[in-house]
């Protein structure tokens, strides 16, 4: 038996034609890098309603796909896969849903992958997650649970026709002693199965490079796997900073006092002034990552659409459909 792949539903004779993000990639236009925006389960219904406005937005721009995260310890779970069915029954976007090892025992794990294949979800990003409370604090594993997010690859493939991808970490995971570590551990991930992975967010493309290099020296085979660039355009020096603070990356000394400066002293940054920098930068690291060889750009939007449709627009990669 397998799964309907419009709906979800089980039903004889068929074969699940969802596409892979793989495939995506491969089958973009020619000459223009693919793009894909990740969003956040709303929390209450003010959020899900400006969350819908930029889902519009994007859907008329083409993304490539869309990818869904997934709340610390399952604190958002049922309003996540609420809304990611939403996207793939309601919109022409194709959803990716996160989905995180942290707190959850096995079977509560297969329950949610079989609650996305209900609703025509066959993409999954696998994270192995942050604690609920305190994202750099201590990773325990739920006794029932997995330990580590190749074992989550493994499993999800088992259950069926799923598209797995994984987290990678272009300035190493904060967990992980050292990068040849860290590496390593990213290409457990692929060789358990997953067809892709989609880094961090981070602010030195250097970094990206780097990621990209050392996999390919780690496993050939593997390093053939996208490696997709995340890009956070930055609107807010407050917000920027508690961000990489939660996520161990590292915001550039020289980036983090040119955002200083244009937010300026007062008691309110001029947030006009740091978005003009964080769409520069954003823009000018697209254009970096094409001209080597992305496969394609992840922007983190934040449920707004305005800065990332700007860098897309800086970069042309908004073909907006009628």
């Amino acid at each position: 038996m397998t799964f309907d792949s419009v709906r979800g539903r089980a039903s004889a004779g068929w074969v699940s034609r969802t596409p892979s993000i793989v495939d995506r990639l491969r089958t973009a236009d020619s000459g223009r890098v693919p793009f894909s925006v990740e969003f956040s389960p709303p929390r209450d219904a003010a959020a899900e309603a400006r969350l819908w406005r930029a889902v519009r937005e994007f859907e008329r721009m083409g993304p490539a796909f869309v990818s869904m995260t997934y709340g610390a310890g399952g604190s958002t779970r049922d309003r996540t896969v609420r809304v990611t069915g939403q996207l793939a029954e309601e919109t022409t976007l194709l959803p990716v849903a996160h989905l995180t090892a942290v707190g959850h025992s096995v079977d509560e794990l297969r329950s949610l992958v079989g609650a996305y294949a209900d609703r025509g979800i066959r993409n999954i990003l696998v994270l192995r997650g942050d604690p609920p409370g305190d994202p750099l604090g201590e990773w325990q594993k739920h006794p029932h649970g997995v330990e580590y997010a190749d074992e989550l690859v493994r499993l999800i493939r088992n259950l069926g026709d799923f598209h797995v991808g994984v987290a990678s970490f272009p300035e190493g995971h904060h967990r992980s002693p050292d990068l040849d570590h860290d590496t390593k551990f990213l290409v457990n991930k692929l060789r358990a199965g997953a067809e892709y992975s989609i880094t961090q967010m981070f602010f030195d493309v250097e970094h990206y490079l780097r990621l990209r290099d050392r996999v390919a020296a780690c496993d050939p085979e593997q390093g053939v796997k996208p490696i997709i660039p995340e890009i956070m355009p930055i609107t807010s020096l407050r917000s920027v900073r508690k961000m990489v603070e939660l996520s161990g990356s590292v915001l550039p000394a020289e980036l983090e006092a040119r955002l200083a400066d244009a937010a300026g002293d007062g008691p309110d940054e001029n947030r006009a002034a740091v978005r003009a920098v964080g769409i520069e930068v954003a823009t000018r690291m697209g254009e970096r990552l094409i001209a080597e060889g992305a496969p394609g750009l992840h922007f983190i939007t934040l449920n707004f659409a305005r800065a990332t449709s700007e860098v897309l627009a800086n970069l042309g990669l908004a073909a907006t459909r009628v």
